[in-house]
């Protein structure tokens, strides 16, 4: 694996915008991270060879190199020749085939059996070998479409939002199995969402995309920790997010929120906003440093925690048990300097 790059640098002119993504892959799991409709699944087709970029390259070097499409050389294979496996939203199993004739569809004609029946065990599909697509829950569908894309060994598994159609109970169960999978998997994987938790599950490194554009890229924990600008933050689950006057070197004042915050690093002068995630408030007293008042404050339980509007208009979430139903707000909340995030418009 250490030797191995994907190459994509590619260009699209689409309807609402052109898209411009360029990056190279030597970790193992790849997330690409934005809203609806801002090229993330044209993206996994371009990869795939199902739609053709305007121009650009997407190449795999696996110890020699082999081009899936070059613009500028002509070069563009079919996608049954790029060895690149594409798990659909919907599984896309073929439904009058059995689980094993859908295993095997993308194997060769004198395949080994042994192929089928090894896939069949590792994905725990034993006693379902005759049944249709229809017969099968959501989870053993998946298990399937994941069988019959690892039975012909691709360099390259596309994950196209795979669990937006799932309740939560089933999303957390195969997200569990599908994270599994791909640990024994030793090509590259892509994985295209717009939940922030299943990026942070699942990808070692992470694009964050934007109507067309890459606003960031890089380590997925460095980019949930620190993520720069306003809409990485909003897309990495930052819900308090303020404009800013700078008084100082360390200190600005929330225009939104009435209060004025320390940090941690020198503001440079293209900073314009600040962010606060939820969870990272604690009780305080009066004078301790970035400490403001509670009084007046709502709060709304859920099941694991409470949710706690600030008369400031901050949002602070704190962790409770199930049968926990008590709970009184301190008088003086505060945030530590290092978890004011300083961002960029």
């Amino acid at each position: 694996m250490d030797n191995k790059l994907l190459k994509v640098d590619i260009q699209k002119k689409l309807k609402e915008f052109d898209l411009i993504v360029d990056f190279e892959l030597k970790k193992k799991h790849l997330g690409i991270l934005g809203p609806s409709g801002c090229g993330k699944s044209m993206t996994l087709k371009s990869i795939a060879g199902i739609v053709n970029p305007d121009e650009g390259i997407v190449s795999l070097n696996t110890g020699e190199e082999t081009v899936y499409f070059d613009s500028s050389k002509k070069i563009n294979l079919k996608p049954q020749k790029r060895n690149v496996g594409y798990l659909f939203q919907n599984y896309a199993l073929f439904p009058n085939m059995t689980v094993e004739e859908n295993i095997a569809c993308g194997l060769p004609k004198n395949y080994d059996e042994k192929i089928v029946s090894d896939m069949i065990k590792r994905f725990q599909l034993d006693g379902l070998e005759k049944r249709y697509p229809r017969q099968l829950s959501g989870g053993q569908q998946q298990r399937v479409a994941l069988a019959r894309i690892l039975a012909y060994n691709p360099d390259v598994i596309l994950l196209d939002e795979p669990f937006s159609a799932m309740d939560t109970f089933l999303k957390e169960q195969l997200r569990i199995e599908l994270s599994n999978s791909l640990n024994d998997f030793d090509g590259f994987s892509i994985m295209v969402t717009h939940d922030r938790d299943e990026a942070f599950q699942f990808c070692d490194e992470l694009i964050v995309l934007d109507e067309g554009k890459i606003i960031a890229k890089g380590d997925t924990y460095d980019i949930f920790e620190n993520p720069k600008k306003v809409q990485v933050a909003r897309l990495t689950g930052c819900k308090n997010i303020s404009k800013i006057e700078i008084i100082d070197e360390y200190h600005v004042k929330s225009l939104e929120w009435g209060e004025i915050f320390e940090v941690s690093e020198k503001i440079s002068p293209n900073i314009t906003h600040i962010g606060i995630r939820a969870h990272n408030f604690s009780a305080a007293e009066k004078d301790d440093v970035n400490a403001f008042s509670t009084e007046n404050s709502t709060k709304l339980e859920m099941p694991f925690e409470w949710q706690i509007t600030l008369p400031n208009g901050l949002w602070w979430k704190y962790d409770k048990a199930i049968y926990e139903h008590e709970f009184e707000i301190p008088k003086y909340l505060k945030v530590n300097p290092i978890d004011v995030i300083l961002l960029e418009e």
